[in-house]
């Protein structure tokens, strides 16, 4: 592709376009960088605008005088020029009101400074005395009430800022103007705007001075009337059967009411050019859900509104047709057909002046074909697409474009692919600044650069299953609505305020009932204080409200990651911190010994927390290896308990299930026109449904080899696909394998001769040797770390019997039992409950028989009852477990025997 030159030069290459608007008309420049300045500082002055705000007032909002993009990047952006509707007399009272915001010591323009410059224009004067308001009252309050800062210019280039309220004030002035036909904004629209803006304090102020904002408008449209544009709606239009199935774009954008189209700048040129040629000239978009399929044709909207289009295209309307309407409330045969052949007639009759938009175009295959019937919308409009009658631009995903589309090549063929790729997230970023003050006045916050960035970046690694620049928006105007929300809820403070009053409230009843009369009174001025405490906070919070502006920032952005995700992207709290520098410790309140285990889990969460692990891996994939009943599987439970408060957030997957090659498709689903397609796998459905999860797969060894296989991409890539052609994620999952290879010579080691046992290390290196045997070398290179469990000893026996004995504990305090236990029945159930070949997992069944079914006994004989204290002790004499109660008073006196077997 060739360079462009600059439009001015015409020797230097061009690297920035700009649009410019002289004697009422748009023209666009190619220029270099250096013609580029010198016009930028040529037409600021003519600007009253950017002498006060610097080219940042309502920025990406009704779009800028100039705004340069690179060639190469592409980001070119469409919008309405608020300047250009904007009177001389209403850019005048703008900067005033930026400088009396600047008097007010602050550093945003707000309602209330446009509303006190606005009341010294004698239009706006007029409009307030047929509300019997005098304007200098007006003023003298704002004076009196408007907040204050000490803000103050550094110096005479400094930027203003323009608060999210008086954005929107201006967007509901931009409206009104077009709704009353007048071309341009004028004091009287900014009156409007002001006054139908309920977040702004200067609607708060005309409502007190008996300004009623829907009596507003029709005191302006008595003073000024309507302009020339009034009931155009009403006349005649040629099309009215196919305006009542869809909706045109062009009007849409001619009314301001589409969003800027940013980076797609090369895409647009590709449909014009589609459009353009003499056959085939029908685009359809291709491209996966939420890229901007939509927004690139409201982007073609807009350029031909601009007139920025080839002769070809000028004063065409693009129109969206919507297919369901069309087929909707058609009951009989032929109702359907006639419909489609008078929208159709409308369309050929004014093909020189159409241009019809379907999304979701494979819709229109089987559209309206019902019974026997082979006639649906594709075949109605096969012969119009065929003769060139019809302009038909198209969207849909590569999925539903080879499954409808490319199966109909008669259909197929009339129909030119346009390949929409997903946009980077630096395209991304600069999309969503586009959009932001939109946001900012919907929602009438603040969004912060660090917000903008967040929301791209977040949502481009943590949410997978969705596209850009789709997810990044929803992400950002959840945040934001979030954020608003906050602002407008009732402070904990009020809210506490009024539980104290009710309560003094109702020990004022009390006393009174009472007859405590002194008492009553003294609550009772209590009472008025706090009152007046309540009065001052709410009015200090609905001022706080109406002058003050949330900002959205980054950790709102990672909130709601965090809430839609279940992944902890925050940013770490003191609480957390803390937890996990002592996460060993809350480990082994759980698993008794492995200390190798216990320290290489917990350095693996400690390094996904600070966020310094590899992006494309899952955050640690462990081999665990030693006998049954050593702790493997209680270190998984123990973790997912420590990570997540929850035990159960753990995803087990038993693979002696897997030992048969075919097998595999349960774990990542049955392939289309298998049984169980539709359930999908075992693993990734959990996996999809909970992304930050611990994944234990047991007893690896007995899986079959493909299995092993599958889970290769799983360890080194992070991601899996499963039988629906779906990728799941694994980058925030711990994957925990464990396998009883060696085990015997584990237990060997324990007990061998002191001279003839090994070493962790020379453990560890014997077992790798049985571990090449097994697994193949890639799938062992792919493990993080490979973990070896010690045998339990004794001694570590004990402190499982003291754990298992707390939970025990427990429960019976939950009905009302304080048990306390000897040592004597700690080293009973050691002795008993340990067998070398079944590790501590007896332990729970000796507990279960010899401890709690014997408690229960003497419960339900009523030996022991509810507010009981019990000692449990080991009878060496008698071979038996005891029960004995710890006697009170009332015992002593009694002379009760407090043993009962």
């Amino acid at each position: 592709m060739a360079q462009k030159m600059c439009d001015i030069c015409g020797i230097r290459p061009a690297t920035v376009r700009v649009s410019i608007i002289r004697n009422g008309r748009r023209q666009t420049l190619d220029l270099c960088q250096e013609d580029y300045m010198k016009l930028r500082q040529r037409e600021r002055r003519f600007s009253p605008l950017e002498s006060l705000f610097l080219g940042d007032f309502l920025k990406d909002f009704f779009g800028e005088e100039f705004e340069p993009f690179g060639f190469e990047e592409g980001f070119e952006r469409e919008a309405v020029d608020l300047e250009s509707y904007l009177s001389d007399i209403a850019k005048e009272l703008l900067q005033k009101a930026g400088k009396k915001a600047l008097d007010f010591g602050m550093s945003q323009v707000d309602t209330e400074h446009l509303l006190y410059v606005l009341t010294e224009n004698e239009t706006v004067q007029e409009i307030l005395k047929r509300f019997n308001v005098n304007p200098q009252d007006i003023r003298g309050y704002i004076e009196y009430n408007a907040p204050r800062g000490t803000f103050k210019a550094p110096n005479r280039e400094f930027e203003m800022d323009v608060s999210p309220r008086l954005k929107s004030a201006l967007e509901r002035a931009f409206w009104s103007a077009r709704e009353l036909g007048h071309n341009y904004i004028g004091p009287e629209h900014l009156l409007i705007g002001l006054a139908e803006e309920p977040d702004g304090l200067a609607y708060d102020i005309l409502k007190r001075f008996g300004v009623n904002p829907e009596e507003v408008r029709p005191s302006v449209v008595q003073l000024v009337g309507r302009g020339m544009e009034e009931g155009r709606s009403r006349y005649g239009t040629p099309t009215p059967n196919l305006d009542k199935y869809s909706r045109d774009l062009t009007a849409l954008a001619r009314q301001g009411k589409l969003d800027p189209v940013i980076g797609r700048a090369k895409e647009i040129e590709t449909i014009i050019e589609i459009l353009a040629r003499r056959k085939k000239n029908n685009p359809v978009l291709i491209g996966e859900p939420g890229v901007g399929k939509t927004a690139i044709v409201e982007g073609l909207a807009q350029r031909i509104v601009k007139g920025e289009v080839p002769e070809v295209l000028r004063n065409k309307r693009l129109v969206e047709l919507n297919v369901n309407s069309l087929v909707s409330g058609t009951k009989y045969r032929g109702e359907f057909e006639e419909r489609v052949k008078q929208v159709l007639d409308e369309i050929i009759a004014n093909q020189d002046k159409l241009i019809i938009f379907i999304d979701e175009i494979h819709n229109i295959v089987g559209a309206g074909a019902a019974g026997e019937s082979t006639m649906d919308l594709a075949n109605v409009f096969k012969p119009a697409l065929a003769r060139g009658e019809l302009h038909l631009i198209g969207a849909t995903t590569l999925n539903e474009y080879q499954k409808y589309i490319e199966k109909d090549a008669a259909l197929e063929r009339r129909f030119q692919p346009v390949f929409i790729s997903e946009p980077t997230v630096e395209q991304t970023i600069m999309i969503l600044k586009g959009l932001r003050d939109r946001f900012e006045a919907h929602h009438k916050v603040k969004i912060t650069d660090e917000a903008i960035v967040a929301a791209a970046t977040l949502a481009d690694r943590y949410i997978t299953n969705r596209y850009l620049p789709d997810k990044a928006i929803d992400l950002l105007d959840q945040a934001c609505a979030k954020v608003r929300i906050s602002l407008t809820s009732r402070p904990a403070e009020i809210h506490e305020l009024e539980a104290k009053l009710n309560q003094l409230k109702r020990e004022q009843e009390y006393a009174t009932s009472r007859k405590q009369f002194d008492k009553a009174k003294e609550l009772e001025e209590q009472i008025k204080k706090l009152e007046e405490e309540l009065r001052n906070a709410e009015e200090n919070w609905k001022k706080q409200v109406s002058s003050g502006t949330a900002e959205v920032k980054a950790k709102h952005i990672a909130e709601i990651v965090s809430t839609l995700t279940g992944i902890p992207v925050t940013e770490l709290t003191v609480d957390e911190r803390e937890r996990l520098l002592r996460l060993e410790e809350k480990l082994h309140e759980r698993v008794v010994a492995q200390e190798e285990a216990v320290k290489a889990v917990a350095n693996a969460i400690r390094l996904a927390r600070a966020g310094l692990r590899e992006g494309n891996r899952p955050i640690a994939t462990f081999l665990f290896l030693g006998p049954t009943g050593v702790g493997k599987t209680e270190l998984a439970k123990a973790l997912a308990w420590a990570v997540f408060g929850d035990e159960d957030a753990i995803i087990r997957i038993d693979m002696s299930e897997y030992m048969e090659r075919h097998t595999v498709s349960r774990l990542i689903g049955a392939p289309p026109g298998y049984v169980g397609y539709e359930e999908g796998g075992q693993l990734t459905e959990k996996v999809r449904r909970r992304p930050y999860s611990v994944i234990l797969l047991d007893e690896i060894e007995k899986a079959h080899p493909d299995v092993h296989n599958i889970l290769l991409q799983v360890f080194d890539e992070g991601r899996l696909t499963d039988g629906k052609g779906r990728t799941v994620d694994f980058t925030n999952t711990i994957i925990i394998a464990t396998s009883n290879i060696g085990s015997d010579i584990i237990q060997y080691n324990l007990n061998a001769p002191e001279h003839e046992k090994l070493s962790y290390e020379q453990l560890k290196e014997k077992l790798m040797g049985l571990l090449r045997k097994h697994f193949r070398p890639e799938f062992l290179n792919r493990i993080d770390e490979i973990i070896v469990f010690h045998a339990l000893s004794q001694e570590n026996i004990k402190d499982i019997v003291r754990l298992q004995l707390e939970r025990v504990k427990r429960t019976a305090k939950g009905q009302g039992i304080l048990l306390n236990f000897d040592e004597s029945i700690i080293d009973y159930l050691a002795k008993v409950g340990y067998q070398p070949e079944y590790g501590a997992r007896e332990l729970k069944r000796k507990i279960r028989t010899e401890l709690e079914t014997k408690l229960a006994e003497a419960m339900l004989k009523g030996d022991i009852t509810e507010g009981d204290e019990v000692l449990v002790r080991y009878d060496e004499d008698e071979k038996k477990v005891v029960f004995e109660k710890v006697k009170s008073k009332e015992e002593v006196k009694e002379g009760v025997d407090p043993k009962t077997n």
